[in-house]
């Protein structure tokens, strides 16, 4: 969006660093123009911001020709040259992989509950096949990108990578956790966003609307109106949350294409039955 200039350009020096060279690099301006980037770095400029998921649609258009696509956010800094170079070996040695997450940790090494993804993040540093993944840092197989299609445009922000990982695993695809993959990121709480709370919700409709079985969808938002309530201690974002709950159901949100049973037991297997 045009507000972390400094940030861009020492995650773009990071960037060029590895040891392994980026195909292409795309920086998407989301409504905002882009000004002053390397040569080397092609650019797209948004007349309107189409938030996370429409903006990272824009690069992806621009990028049907190479194998991997590395979605970084802005304020993020690859602190290791291998990086690459590693994303590379990973992919090779499993053709099924169809999404790789990274650690993301803060400037002192802390990487927060919530940016480990899997329901027991005690440890950040155990990797494996998990269900979603980290929107700051991640890698999508093209071919993967080809059978289940690019982001939901209608999230805007919020849950857009479990939709995207859900779709990928109902497909056969692999979802892993990879924490030798670093992104230094700062410490933040997504409540920094000041509509968090109402994308939140609707989003959450919106992923049960498009991906779960029928007799799930009432599950899985009654267990997270639940968990809403009894976390919550700020009123006015409870209201807006509630707002958003009911903003999910009434507005469109993209085809519904509900996952097979199987794909339920694959994600219960993985450790986060699609209910929580």
């Amino acid at each position: 969006m045009g507000t972390r200039p400094k940030e861009l350009a020492a995650l773009l020096a990071s960037v060029a660093s590895q040891t392994t060279p980026a195909a292409r690099t795309v920086v998407v301006g989301n409504g905002c123009s882009l000004e002053g980037l390397p040569p080397w770095v092609e650019t797209v400029e948004l007349p309107e911001n189409l938030g996370v998921t429409g903006g990272r649609n824009a690069a992806l258009e621009r990028l049907r020709d190479v194998d991997l696509v590395l979605d970084l956010d802005d304020d993020g800094l690859l602190t290791q040259d291998g990086v690459f170079t590693r994303i590379g070996e990973l992919f090779a040695a499993d053709p099924g992989l169809g999404i790789v997450s990274f650690r993301i940790a803060d400037e002192t090494g802390v990487t927060q509950r919530r940016h480990v993804p899997r329901l027991r993040a005690g440890d950040p540093m155990r990797g494996g096949y998990v269900t979603t993944f980290l929107g700051g840092a991640h890698v999508l197989a093209q071919p993967m990108l080809a059978q289940v299609g690019d982001w939901p445009d209608a999230f805007f922000f919020a849950h857009e990578e479990t939709d995207m990982a859900w779709r990928a695993v109902d497909a056969g695809w692999k979802v892993l956790y990879a924490p030798e993959l670093l992104l230094q990121h700062p410490r933040t709480s997504p409540t920094r966003h000041a509509f968090f709370y109402r994308v939140n919700a609707r989003n959450r409709v919106y992923l049960a609307r498009r991906n779960l079985p029928a007799l799930l969808v009432p599950v899985y938002l009654g267990v997270w109106v639940a968990l809403i309530v009894a976390r919550t201690r700020d009123a006015a974002g409870l209201k807006a949350w509630f707002k958003g709950f009911a903003e999910g159901w009434r507005t469109p949100c993209g085809p519904r294409r509900p996952m097979r049973w199987r794909t339920v037991w694959a994600l219960t297997r993985l450790g986060r039955p699609p209910v929580v």
